[in-house]
């Protein structure tokens, strides 16, 4: 019987298993995210009271930096239009990309960056269901910029969704931002995972970027970036414990003597003068 056959038949047959189930699981985390944005209280008055609470806080920490941004955005259509495909399509391709990556490449870190990454988006769902707040798109002196767009893109005027199915979004589900947190932790796995210096500079370009642009948009506040980093955070906190550490055990005496490197023999002079050779093993002086 051919055991290594049916051997690497096992692995491939368990490789494509495991495949399955991290597709599956991605599936579940997307379908749970998205039902829970639906499931989220659409009551405008309770939403636009905690916005500006929000507001109130920001101004009080100097943190309220929505609107000379959100004006920027405005006033510069390429920057906006930038900024409209940047947030309908970045969230949604970079960070499954980046999992993937780390799945195909790292797989001895992937469970761990899954796991944070679950957890810190259970967490913001959580919030999304006790307190749904408003964008600074419905509060007055902010423009929605993906609406002043929405003829150059696939997106209507219900945030980032395509058109005809603003049904399927919550646009009150705004604190925490996910798609703050969800870039971070695209920096954080790339730093994670590689010594790249240019990945990582793209790692973390494409979180702070990300911040600008939720915010240029008039799609969040400010308390949401800082809060949706904080979830991410926590999340790769609440892991930690559960990291396998990989131990390299030291080389055993037997082991170092097995590889130490030959003794260099003596080069002795030559009675005769002729050119020097090495010393035979047991020559005598």
């Amino acid at each position: 019987m051919d055991w290594r056959g049916l051997r690497a038949l096992h692995a491939r047959r368990s490789g494509i298993f495991a495949g399955l189930l991290e597709i599956f699981l991605i599936f579940a985390l997307w379908t749970s995210y998205t039902l829970s944005r639906l499931l989220a209280s659409d009551d405008m008055s309770s939403a636009m009271h905690r916005a500006r609470e929000i507001v109130k806080l920001e101004r009080y920490v100097r943190l309220d930096w929505e609107g000379p941004i959100n004006r920027f955005f405005v006033d510069h259509d390429g920057l906006g239009l930038f900024g409209s495909y940047w947030y309908s399509a970045a969230h949604y391709i970079v960070t499954p990309a980046v999992l993937l990556w780390v799945y195909l490449s790292h797989r001895s870190q992937y469970v761990t960056l899954r796991r944070a990454l679950l957890v810190a988006t259970v967490l913001a769902l959580g919030l999304y269901l006790m307190l749904p707040t408003a964008p600074p798109r419905f509060v007055g002196g902010f423009v929605d910029v993906l609406n002043l767009h929405a003829s150059q893109g696939w997106w209507g005027a219900d945030a980032s969704a395509p058109r005809g199915l603003g049904q399927f979004t919550n646009e009150l589900a705004a604190f925490p931002s996910l798609h703050a947190g969800w870039s971070l932790w695209v920096a954080i796995a790339i730093h994670e995972v590689t010594r790249n210096r240019v990945l990582r500079t793209l790692g973390w370009t494409h979180a702070a970027l990300t911040a600008v642009v939720i915010i240029g948009t008039g799609n969040h506040w400010m308390f949401d970036v800082i809060v949706g980093w904080i979830v991410v955070l926590v999340g790769c906190v609440a892991v930690a414990p559960f990291t396998p550490i990989v131990e390299t055990r030291p080389a055993s005496p037997a082991s170092r003597r097995t590889h130490a490197p030959a003794p260099l023999r003596p080069v002795l002079p030559a009675a005769d003068g002729a050119l020097p050779r090495a010393a035979e093993p047991g020559a005598s002086s």
